[in-house]
C-alpha cells in the first residue's frame, strides 16, 4: 500500500500543499501547508468526524477524499490550541463535553448503524482474564482483583450505554486561541458503560473530594452504585496497564501496581 507520505499534495488537495508528520502513535495524521495556509489531515480516521464536527467535539471537518488505493483521507481545520495541563481536568469545562458527548443520541445511533458491538462488563472480564493466564502473571493484587472483579459485574444495561472516548488522556483534551475545547483522537471509541471515560478521568486526575462536585456538573449524582462502576473500571485499566508495560519492561508498570493495591486495599 502507498504510504500517504509518499503522495504529493497535489495528489488529493491540488497544487502548492506540502505534508509533514503532525506525530502520533498511529503515524497517520499529517499537517499540510501552503503559505500561510495550514490544515490537519489523517488517513481513515474515525468514520463518525463528520458527526464530531457538526457537535463541535472535534475541529471542524473541511472535507473528505477516498483516494486510488482506498484510503479515506480527511482534513480538518487546523486549531493553535494547546494540550490540557494535568491540573486543569478538575474543570466543569471538561465534565461537560464529556457529558456532551455521553448524551449524543446521534453519535451513539450512527455507532451501532456500524455495527459496533457494545463492550459487555463480562466479555471485558473473561478477555482480561484470558490476557493474563496467556502472560502468566504472577502477582497477587492481580489474582486478588480479579477475583473481585468476578464476583459482581457493574449492573448498568445495555440501554444506557453511551458512545465512551475510550482515551481520556489530558493529551487528548484541546484548548484553541478562543478557548473553545476539543477532545481528540477517537480511533478508539467503544459503546460502553459511561463509566469505562469516567473511572480513569476521575481517578488520574480528580482529587476524592471533588468527585461530587465534578459528577454534578457531569449531570449525574455520585451514587454508591456510580462508585462501584468507577472502581471496576479503574481496576481493569490498571490491570491492562500492568501487562501493558511489563510486555515491554517498562518500570511504570511498577506505578500501576501500587494503583492496583491501594484500589483492592479495602475490598
Amino acid at each position: 500500500m502507498k504510504q500517504l507520505e509518499h503522495f504529493t499534495g497535489k495528489d488529493f488537495i491540488g497544487d502548492g500543499w506540502h505534508l509533514r508528520p503532525a506525530g502520533g502513535a498511529t503515524g497517520e495524521a499529517y499537517v499540510a501547508e501552503q503559505g500561510k495556509q495550514k490544515i490537519f489531515v489523517k488517513r481513515n480516521s474515525s468514520p463518525f468526524l463528520a458527526v464530531l464536527s457538526a457537535e463541535g467535539i472535534v475541529p471542524k471537518l473541511l472535507w473528505t477524499k477516498r483516494l486510488e488505493n482506498g484510503d479515506v483521507i480527511t482534513a480538518q481545520q487546523w486549531v493553535n490550541g494547546r494540550e490540557l495541563k494535568v491540573q486543569e481536568m478538575n474543570n466543569k469545562r471538561v465534565s461537560k463535553l464529556l457529558a456532551k458527548i455521553h448524551q449524543s443520541e446521534e453519535l451513539l445511533d450512527m455507532f451501532k448503524r456500524m455495527g459496533n458491538k457494545p463492550l459487555i462488563p463480562q466479555n471485558i472480564y473473561r478477555a482480561l482474564e484470558t490476557h493474563v493466564k496467556h502472560k502468566q502473571l504472577a502477582e497477587d493484587a492481580v489474582d486478588k482483583a480479579l477475583t473481585l472483579l468476578e464476583k459482581e459485574f457493574p449492573g448498568l444495561t445495555e440501554s444506557s450505554f453511551v458512545v465512551c472516548h475510550a482515551d481520556v488522556h489530558h493529551n487528548n483534551w484541546i484548548e484553541d486561541e478562543r478557548r473553545n475545547l476539543f477532545l481528540i483522537d477517537w480511533d478508539g471509541a467503544q459503546v460502553a458503560d459511561p463509566a469505562l471515560d469516567l473511572a480513569p478521568l476521575l481517578y488520574e486526575y480528580v482529587p476524592g473530594e471533588d468527585w461530587g462536585s465534578w459528577i454534578e456538573a457531569y449531570g449525574a449524582v455520585l451514587t454508591n452504585e456510580l462508585k462501584y462502576r468507577l472502581w471496576w473500571y479503574r481496576t481493569i485499566q490498571c490491570i491492562e496497564n500492568v501487562l501493558w508495560f511489563r510486555d515491554r519492561e517498562d518500570p511504570e508498570a511498577e506505578r500501576w501496581l501500587a494503583a492496583l493495591e491501594e484500589l483492592i486495599r479495602y475490598k
